[in-house]
């Protein structure tokens, strides 16, 4: 907000007195909160502290001791400086004494060689004070101004620590009251840098206030919370001691997450949005392998010299229809939570979250090493159905059950995308057809896993329709006669027909009868392999694009047996 010695010095009004700073030069930053013009030497009594104090000399003591005395006086009061004028008291240079005590107090000492009215220093520095305060002022407003915004839009965490960092120019980072990093902005900084020992080195500052600054390690520390709640600190790095408008932007910014924290209180925790935020980074191709590990390292969630594997846990088929979305919304948060309720039975550190509407993502850290893959495996094992029971015993998602897929185990933070993709693909596959294990890996999905990623393809879309339209055609006019149920048993039993009838609940002579309307309409030969083959793959790349589960079981005519 104040100008410092130095800028007072470039000033147009000081520069035509020919300023030469003769001793203290160490004090030149010190900041001029007023300009004072005295010829008395006791003057220190009468100041306030941040006073540049003017003088042409002919009142100061005559002997070595009055002159040093007098200097510390004026130090001892908080006075930042003194100008001299030379001419009337002092020619050629200044005592040595006076010189002396300055260096001695880094206390900023400047001659004026040429005559120069104080009156023109005094309203030129008092107006650059006062044009500092109206700027000062003006960009409070603005930034109150921005923060009821960042409020009233309800703003995610990460976006109220970035405009802080913009705002102050300072690294910002907001932890947990345990000392987890939840979201940082480096402000154009190493993020290795601000985040390296990040845990220990919070932990050392301990403020007796709500709000302080750190000298020793230059940290403006805000607690976050509200109605006698603090969950979380507001960390500013600063490189000097922070103006006041930094203290209240801190401060602001601490109001505007408690705010926005009440407000969305039903919403995911502060832990599960780092951890959301991380796992879409992830899978996105957002941030630097390496940038991952450290954010998640801050939070609890070594990434290495560890085993990754990734889950993605998802509902078996498609949501009932009648779920409200915000019911819907609300057991998916509560799914997530068991997932990572699960995790930390089991000691495993896992990063948690939802990656969309229909399905959590988890990715596992686990001890580095080969010997330790075997126990890994069963040890996944054991969190998979540990996330069944507890989603079965808490009635987690409304729907046909459960699906945990599994990526491979991988061994550095730059692999960890491709666990994710895979796990989110063997969900997907799995989810096409009724649960069979507990836990579905890569080598469970076989060629649904295939056509599951290339349900979008234009190319498939056409085969699916060449190959089953006329069947589609009369199945849409004939509901209580469809024959796409009766075609599918028969290909899932590898054309065993007897089976294929026992599996659909119809007598062998109706459900043949099926058989061969379907034949009919098909213009195939249902006996040929090949063709059979064609059709399966068409039906599974239906159920990939469909993305829902099916039944073998086509509906029943009346008198049907």
């Amino acid at each position: 907000m104040f100008p410092s010695i130095a800028d007072v010095l470039a000033l147009p009004a000081v520069r035509t007195g020919a300023p030469q700073v003769v001793a203290g030069d160490a004090g030149l930053q010190r900041r001029v909160r007023w300009v004072h013009s005295a010829e008395v030497p006791d003057i220190a009594v009468q100041l306030q502290g941040g006073e540049l104090v003017l003088s042409t000399g002919i009142a100061l003591p005559a002997d070595h001791a009055g002159l040093t005395d007098y200097i510390h006086a004026l130090a001892d009061a908080g006075a930042v400086g003194l100008m001299i004028e030379m001419g009337r008291r002092y020619t050629g240079r200044l005592p040595k004494s006076l010189l002396a005590a300055a260096d001695d107090r880094d206390f900023a000492l400047v001659t004026l060689a040429d005559p120069t009215p104080f009156v023109n220093v005094t309203e030129a520095v008092h107006a650059m004070i006062i044009d500092a305060q109206l700027g000062e002022l003006q960009a409070t407003q603005q930034m109150h101004h921005r923060f009821t915004e960042l409020s009233v839009d309800g703003a995610e965490p990460a976006e109220v620590v970035r405009q802080v960092s913009q705002l102050s120019g300072c690294p910002t980072v907001l932890e947990t009251l345990t000392h987890q990093v939840v979201v940082y902005d480096p402000a154009g900084r190493s993020p290795r840098t601000i985040l390296h020992d990040w845990e220990p080195r919070s932990r050392r500052i301990q403020p007796a206030e709500r709000t302080a600054y750190d000298v020793t390690t230059r940290w403006l520390v805000t607690l976050v919370g509200a109605r006698g709640h603090d969950w979380g600190r507001l960390v500013l790095l600063c490189d000097e001691p922070p103006a006041p408008r930094v203290t209240v932007l801190a401060e602001r910014a601490a109001a505007t997450l408690a705010v926005n924290r009440l407000v969305t209180r039903e919403v995911d925790s502060l832990e599960r949005q780092s951890h959301i935020s991380l796992l879409t980074a992830l899978r996105d191709h957002q941030l630097p392998a390496e940038e991952i590990a450290l954010r998640s390292g801050a939070l609890g969630v070594p990434l290495v010299r560890r085993r990754l594997t990734a889950l993605v846990v998802r509902t078996a088929g498609t949501p009932v229809l009648d779920t409200p979305m915000l019911t819907w919304q609300a057991q998916l948060r509560d799914l997530a939570e068991t997932v990572a309720s699960a995790c930390r039975t089991h000691g495993v550190p896992a990063l948690v979250g939802s990656l969309d509407d229909t399905q959590i993502g988890a990715l596992v850290s686990m001890p580095g090493g080969g010997r330790e893959a075997p126990a890994a495996a069963e040890r996944l094992d054991a969190l998979a159905r540990t996330i069944h029971d507890r989603a079965r015993d808490r009635r987690s998602l409304t729907g046909t059950g459960l699906v945990v897929g599994a990526g491979h185990t991988v061994q550095s933070p730059a692999e960890a995308r491709r666990t994710l993709a895979e796990a989110i693909q063997v969900a997907e596959a799995a989810a096409l057809r009724p649960a069979t294990a507990v836990l579905h890996r890569v080598g469970d999905i076989h060629v649904r896993g295939l056509l599951n990623l290339l349900r979008d393809d234009a190319r498939l879309q056409t085969f699916v329709e060449r190959e089953l339209a006329p069947l589609l055609r009369h199945d849409a006019q004939h509901q209580q006669q469809e024959l796409l149920p009766a075609v599918r048993a028969y290909l899932e039993c590898g054309r065993n027909k007897s089976k294929a009838a026992t599996l659909s609940h119809l007598s062998r002579p109706s459900f043949y009868d099926r058989l061969t309307k379907a034949q009919t309409i098909l213009d195939l030969d249902l006996d040929d392999a090949e063709i059979c083959l064609s059709l399966h793959l068409a039906v599974l790349a239906r159920d990939a694009m469909r993305g829902s589960v099916p039944t073998s079981a086509p509906s029943r005519t009346k008198g049907s047996t």
